[in-house]
């Protein structure tokens, strides 16, 4: 199979400093950005030595609000349904907590859900008696929409799903599950932090009441950075569990008026030159299209797989029918961790997901720590091809 994706290699290869010197396949854990993120960072930080961070931020306040219109354009929004955060936890845990959970309550989730929202979620039935339900799997390992609507009652407050979950190639159906929400009427949190930038994505067809990302992933742009999307209606009925004096204005001695838009869940205070970077990232990453993107991410995993299964002793762990670009597999005899490093020894980055990152799902299957390889639209099949290439080695000992 050869990849369709029309992506120009050479010129994403050229505006990445890193690829002269690893082969970075840890793109689910933190992407190389291009030098156009980097450079406008730097600019920023400079200007604001020189000007001041107050008068640098009116001053170009043209390239904020591009970086709102930028995050909008990513997921199908308006720059007005953005929240800029500083990570997709903040982001997710914010939109989780704006609910007021009562006795009763069920949330239904993934069997793959990322262990810090589950955490939240065990954290709140510490205080208040509510119900936390796996939606069962189906035979591909993606969340059942069909059975997930057979779960729904009138006792059901939130369906959270992650989109891609982080130790796997699964991607779970975030549209079928959002058809499924609006026909019930019941809430969805959308977990995309692996979704956004590798992915062709649209908060009208995923149905999602709120999104959740970040931007030091697949998107490409700076650590500290993520956001929050939120579908206007959702905010009649949810407000943020924190407060400050962006998110709301102290109208009277006794009385506050909070903001109407998204922008509630925002603080007053951000790395201005990260936001800057952020902005710049979903920008260059439109240049190329989020379809081509998803197109030869989704191409190079495939690749991947194929050569890891032609590896002895290599088993992979991934699920799903059409994957993204997140590939898990063991070295039968070596752990994941002395796999990672010798590695990274040899100039290829990979990470290792355990089991207590998604304890649901690696209880159910059984899972050890597994060895993730993540390549995005500017890694080539020969970087492939020397990632694999000490596997025999390492599984021979």
């Amino acid at each position: 199979m050869s990849d369709s994706s029309g992506i120009d290699v050479d010129r994403a290869r050229a505006d990445t400093p890193g690829c002269r010197d690893v082969v970075h396949l840890n793109n689910a854990g933190s992407s190389l950005p291009p030098r156009q993120v980097v450079e406008a960072q730097v600019d920023y930080l400079k200007a604001e030595a020189l000007s001041g961070g107050y008068e640098l931020a009116t001053e170009r306040a043209d390239q904020l609000a591009d970086t709102y219109a930028a995050l909008a354009d990513l997921i199908g929004a308006r720059p007005n349904d953005i929240a800029l955060m500083s990570n997709a936890t903040e982001a997710w845990q914010l939109a989780f907590n704006s609910f007021r959970f009562q006795d009763g309550d069920r949330i239904l989730t993934s069997e793959a859900e990322y262990a810090s929202n589950y955490i939240e979620f065990l954290r709140v039935r510490r205080n208040v008696d509510i119900s936390i339900e796996p939606i069962p799997s189906d035979e591909t390992g993606a969340t059942s929409a069909a059975t997930l609507a057979n779960m729904i009652d009138d006792r059901v407050r939130l369906i959270a799903i992650t989109h891609v979950p982080t130790n796997g190639g699964l991607i779970n159906p975030a549209a079928e599950i959002g058809r499924v929400a609006k026909d019930a009427g019941v809430p969805y949190l959308l977990d995309a932090c692996q979704s956004v930038g590798q992915m062709d994505l649209d908060v009208a067809a995923l149905g999602c009441d709120f999104l959740s990302a970040t931007g030091r992933k697949f998107l490409r742009g700076p650590r500290g950075t993520g956001f929050l999307y939120a579908k206007p209606s959702i905010l009649d009925t949810t407000e943020p569990p924190v407060l400050d004096l962006n998110a709301a204005t102290w109208t009277s001695l006794d009385r506050i008026e909070i903001r109407p838009d998204v922008r509630r869940y925002e603080n007053w205070e951000f790395n201005y030159a990260a936001v800057r970077g952020l902005g710049v990232a979903a920008r260059y990453a439109l240049g190329f299209g989020l379809e081509r993107i998803e197109r030869r991410v989704g191409w190079l995993a495939e690749e991947l797989r194929a050569r890891l299964a032609r590896v002895d002793g290599v088993t992979c762990h991934d699920l799903g029918l059409a994957k993204a670009g997140i590939v898990t597999f063991t070295v039968a005899g070596v752990a994941a961790g002395a796999v990672q490093e010798a590695l990274s020894s040899t100039g290829i980055n990979s990470s290792v997901t355990t089991p207590a990152s998604t304890l649901v799902d690696a209880s159910r299957r059984r899972l050890p720590d597994l060895v993730r390889m993540s390549p995005h639209y500017y890694n080539t099949t020969e970087e492939l091809d020397q990632a694999v290439a000490p596997l025999a080695a390492i599984a021979a000992g």
